[in-house]
């Protein structure tokens, strides 16, 4: 199975140089000069890392194959991929595994379908498509995130006030005083 270290992102400069969303927990280990990636899609690739700098917690790649600005901004959006085996952690799950997962409240309201993971500097958050097509992105912390069951294909969660439909005041119908 393919599993996605980074999506590259927006080219930065005119040298080929792209900023990239890192989707893999040891970034420093696998991100690293003469490294080469398969590519999704594969028409894209295979890329070579040429050079590898951070700053302010961002990544910036260079490949061998790219060398222009426009190479660059065409390559937007591919991701580097290695072959890889199921996640065998405790609370410990791949994208793809959550990707597609029906969303749930303890009660088993129905509240969306897992979209994305999306990793951030605080924790990760859950993105979700609830039934209205709005996104809502749910911190991905055990307080909001009760339960993930591959088995039966459901997340619980229980996020705070305010951030799926219907939660608003002006969405149930209340008043303040």
């Amino acid at each position: 199975m393919k599993l996605t270290v980074a999506r590259i992102g927006r080219a930065h400069g005119l040298k080929g140089e792209v900023t990239v969303e890192v989707r893999t927990d040891i970034p420093e280990e696998r991100l690293v000069p003469g490294e080469a990636y398969e590519t999704e899609p594969a028409t894209a690739g295979p890329l070579t890392i040429a050079h590898v700098r951070t700053q302010a917690g961002r990544w910036y790649l260079r490949f061998d194959e790219i060398s222009t600005r426009e190479q660059a901004d065409a390559a937007r959006g591919t991701e580097l991929v290695i072959d890889g085996d199921e996640s065998d952690e405790d609370d410990a799950w791949y994208v793809h595994e959550l990707v597609g997962l029906t969303v749930e409240r303890p009660s088993g309201e129905r509240v969306g379908e897992v979209v994305d993971l999306l990793s951030m500097p605080a924790q990760d958050l859950l993105v979700v498509t609830q039934p209205s097509g709005r996104r809502a992105m749910i911190p991905f912390v055990d307080e909001f995130v009760v339960e993930v069951d591959l088995e039966t294909q459901r997340v619980v969660v229980t996020p705070p006030y305010g951030l799926l439909d219907g939660e608003s005041p002006e969405e149930t119908g209340e008043t303040r005083a």
